[in-house]
């Protein structure tokens, strides 16, 4: 898979592609039923396939502070979309330009002149351009007079209710981690660079790998059983990790995800893992001080340990 960021960056001999355009938050069943779709007919008409994404997310650009926590920082919307075999993605700055730019001038600078598309695949709901001026008719007329196809992306339902990003963060902060792993055809996750923290944990007698999640609001908290894997070795190791803002230690609130490894010793930084969360086991809370803090971290080890073998004796 290609990423290009920015217009500019499309090669000079790019000769078209099937292309569709979103969010694509959390790569749920919804979204790769979009893309077996844009494969299908790029395959068909030999054309590579596109995802155009913006970043930052149109919402939160234009409402930072009320904008819904992201399942996937780019990095890992990039890894999805490479797991999946996407072809180019086309990453463009969310900024005032675009968001000035008129409808029939994003048709005609971005999907004709720069992208050539053949095919599109948008949602019948789709906006864009100026004041969110453009819709899918508009899309379709151009289609028509320039002669590439518009096509509406198709709709998932399982348990007669769409599947949606949406869907995911409801179910995520109602705790249904096992309906989450249904929406998105695997166990939630979150990856990052292992960087240094303060040891607190090494004091508690319980190490930890602070992973940058780079995300400026969390989709879930909490005390969580999981499963975690080191990207450049592709070790796996099951562990307990705390989702939140550390309510207990003194300091200015902020997202973080810090992990415990079960029979793990070594060095960790600087490398990705990651995280699947597989059982919560208790919400995050503020304790009276460390030493009652280091009793709950104890019990929640346990928990875990427990969960795994249950897990495992049950063939799981």
């Amino acid at each position: 898979m290609r990423l290009l960021r920015g217009l500019h960056n499309i090669p000079a001999d790019f000769r078209g592609c099937a292309a569709t355009i979103g969010n694509f938050d959390g790569l749920h069943l919804g979204h790769q039923g979009i893309l077996r779709a844009l494969k299908d007919v790029a395959a068909a008409q030999g054309v590579p396939t596109l995802v155009m994404l913006f970043e930052p997310q149109p919402k939160e650009f234009f409402a930072p502070q009320a904008a819904p926590a992201r399942l996937a920082n780019l990095r890992e919307k990039l890894q999805d979309l490479a797991s999946h075999h996407v072809d180019y993605v086309l990453c463009l700055p969310f900024n005032q330009a675009l968001r000035s730019m008129p409808a029939q001038a994003f048709i005609e600078q971005i999907l004709l002149q720069a992208l050539r598309v053949k095919h599109l695949i948008v949602g019948d709901d789709f906006r864009f351009g100026c004041d969110r001026s453009g819709d899918y008719r508009a899309l379709a007329a151009a289609g028509q007079q320039h002669g590439f196809q518009v096509q509406d992306s198709p709709t998932l339902e399982l348990d007669s209710e769409r599947v949606s990003s949406t869907r995911v963060r409801t179910e995520l902060s109602a705790n249904n981690l096992s309906r989450v792993a249904h929406l998105l055809g695997r166990p939630y996750r979150m990856s990052g660079r292992v960087a240094f923290g303060r040891q607190l944990g090494r004091q508690l007698d319980t190490p930890t790998a602070n992973v940058m999640v780079n995300r400026r609001q969390l989709p879930l908290t909490g005390v969580f059983a999981v499963q975690v894997t080191e990207e450049e070795s592709g070790r796996r190791f099951s562990g307990v990790a705390n989702c939140g803002i550390k309510p207990t230690v003194a300091g200015v609130p902020e997202p973080s995800l810090e992990v415990h490894l079960f029979d793990f010793s070594g060095n960790l930084y600087h490398r990705h893992l990651t995280v699947e969360f597989v059982h919560k086991l208790r919400d995050e809370q503020k304790f009276a001080g460390l030493a009652e803090l280091q009793q709950a971290i104890a019990a929640d080890k346990q928990a875990a340990r427990q969960y795994f073998a249950a897990r495992t004796a049950a063939g799981h």
